[in-house]
């Protein structure tokens, strides 16, 4: 006979649950039963059913976790930040501080509650959201799966989410009475007189999303642009921003690689939020690429995420992220960037940190979120909505502990005697606290 038949489920797991929180229970656990462990906080974990239980059993660790959060098998209530800070912040009894977490070594204390409790069974399949890749890493047809898993969700749920800017990479928060749109609206001024846009220039913006960069130089700056994105439903609304905004002759939006761009020469390129999807192994084609595309003099703006660790490029293939948000991303540490760059004959002249300014980003795209949470179910479905939130909040909390970055990398292809055509001070970057233009 079963334990449960005597025993509650609480009492039955509470020793795994010790085990995975280093002892103590910091917060309060529901279970399907009713019983419960821990004390009582206002943020708190329900566990709706014995698959939270079975998917951690077959996949022990964050995929696993993540299967069961994303199914809706496992619950988090409270404040999204607060559950994931319990992550670095268990002490023991002897005041060390502990990282939780499900290991494998942990399988055999998995197994035996579960037959305790008369749940074993067969695995349960992975929620539909989970990212099903076909093909060769980095292939053009797979990069384009990749980029359709994240970015064609629906155009309503990221407006919901971004705001009506429609950006999707970190804000410049240069003065404290900016919102949303005033931040994101700076940061492209910001990109934009890194790379002196003048008018009558040629602007290639690589991985355009929503077409928001574009306007902005088009608008602002008077210059004609070339946006690139694999995304249909961006490029369906980046079209139609364009034209909203009466530039249909002096912006383009295309549906392509960035390998089958071919009518350079170009007098800028921005990459904003693109060079995470081209992965390592791929970073000095890329660079050699964007290079051949720009004219002698011509300047060229990396704007990336990274990890500070340079052997850690890749998002570990079983992770949350690569199997529910980013697929085949990797984020290659700043100076591996910087000396991709520079073998590939684009001299460096400025790299920037935006850590701070994303880290605030992404806690306003949370609570965007959450004010929205019924709409944002009925948008894209209960499971990635779930998937949203905690990537989002996660990702705040890294770049908040320095986990990963974000940096600016500014760089120049130089004519054959090595001229730059760039001024020998830094006054030409005279915006610390630069306002979005009228």
């Amino acid at each position: 006979m079963p334990m449960s038949a005597h025993r509650s489920v609480a009492a039955t797991l509470e020793p795994l649950v010790k085990t995975i929180f280093h002892g103590k229970i910091p917060i309060r656990i529901e279970m399907w039963d009713g019983s419960s462990l821990g004390p009582d906080t206002e943020t708190l974990i329900r566990l709706h059913s014995p698959m939270a239980l079975r998917r951690l059993m077959w996949a022990p660790g964050e995929l696993g976790l993540a299967r069961a959060y994303v199914a809706g098998d496992l619950q988090l209530d409270g404040d999204v930040f607060d559950l994931l800070d319990l992550r670095d912040q268990v002490v023991d009894d002897d005041g060390e501080v502990h990282n939780v977490g499900v290991t494998p070594a942990m399988i055999p204390e998995f197994w035996r509650a579960a037959r305790s409790l008369g749940v074993l069974g067969l695995p349960p399949a992975p929620p539909a959201v989970e990212a099903r890749l076909s093909g060769i890493r980095h292939l053009r047809s797979r990069d384009a799966q990749a980029i359709s898993h994240h970015y064609d969700v629906g155009n309503d749920f990221y407006r919901l989410v971004l705001g009506p800017s429609l950006t999707y990479s970190c804000a410049y928060w240069a003065d404290d009475s900016f919102d949303l749109d005033d931040a994101q609206a700076a940061k492209y001024e910001l990109i934009s007189r890194k790379l002196d846009l003048k008018p009558g220039m040629r602007l290639l913006d690589v991985g355009c999303g929503w077409g928001g960069m574009v306007l902005h130089a088009a608008q602002h700056h008077g210059v004609s642009a070339i946006g690139v994105t694999l995304s249909h439903e961006q490029a369906t609304l980046a079209r139609q921003r364009v034209a909203d905004a009466g530039l249909a002759d002096r912006i383009e939006i295309r549906v392509q690689d960035y390998r089958d761009i071919h009518d350079g020469p170009f007098d800028a390129i921005s990459s904003i939020g693109m060079f995470e999807h081209v992965g390592l192994s791929k970073a000095e084609e890329y660079f050699t690429d964007l290079y051949d595309l720009l004219a002698p003099g011509a300047r060229l703006l990396n704007h990336a995420i990274s990890r500070p660790d340079p052997s850690r490029a890749a998002v570990a293939p079983r992770s949350f992220m690569a199997r529910y948000v980013f697929p085949d991303a990797a984020l290659v540490e700043v100076g591996t960037a910087v000396s991709a760059m520079q073998k590939h004959r684009l001299e460096v002249r400025d790299v920037e940190s935006l850590r701070e300014h994303y880290a605030k980003t992404l806690r306003v795209w949370v609570k965007n979120l959450e004010d929205n949470w019924d709409e944002a179910q009925k948008l894209v479905g209960p499971a990635r909505a779930r998937v949203w939130r905690l990537y989002m909040a996660g990702s705040a909390l890294a770049f908040e502990d320095a986990r990963i970055a974000i940096h600016q990398v500014l760089a120049v292809r130089t004519d054959a005697d090595g001229s730059s055509h760039m001024p020998a001070t830094r006054s030409w970057l005279d915006v610390e606290h630069p306002t979005p233009v009228d």
